[in-house]
């Protein structure tokens, strides 16, 4: 993937300690759509997605935490099942593609 284009990803994670939780969802939380507590999805560019997994390693013990990142393709299809955080329309664009969520 080109540095200049952004791209869809999938962030997850499973955080040991509250305050550890409480601060890797509230960075996430600035920089992405929650699509469940601990799942996010980010629209960004490569350098900054490098810089914000660095800067969640800062605030997890890798020993006992786990946070995963996961692009998605450019023409995924995306299916959800029962109760839905976004709204009807909200639209995510990569590559220049819409995706309406649904």
């Amino acid at each position: 993937m080109a540095d200049s284009s952004a791209g869809l990803y999938l962030i997850s994670y499973d955080i040991a300690d509250p305050k550890r939780l409480s601060k890797t969802h509230r960075v996430l939380k600035r920089q992405g759509l929650p699509v469940q507590y601990s799942v996010f999805i980010v629209v960004m560019k490569r350098p900054r997605l490098l810089r914000l997994l660095q800067a969640l390693g800062h605030l997890i013990d890798e020993r006992e935490d786990d946070i995963r990142c996961y692009r998605l393709p450019e023409c995924g299809e995306i299916k959800t099942l029962g109760v839905q955080l976004f709204p009807e329309d909200v639209l995510l664009f990569t590559g220049g593609v819409n995706r309406i969520l649904s």
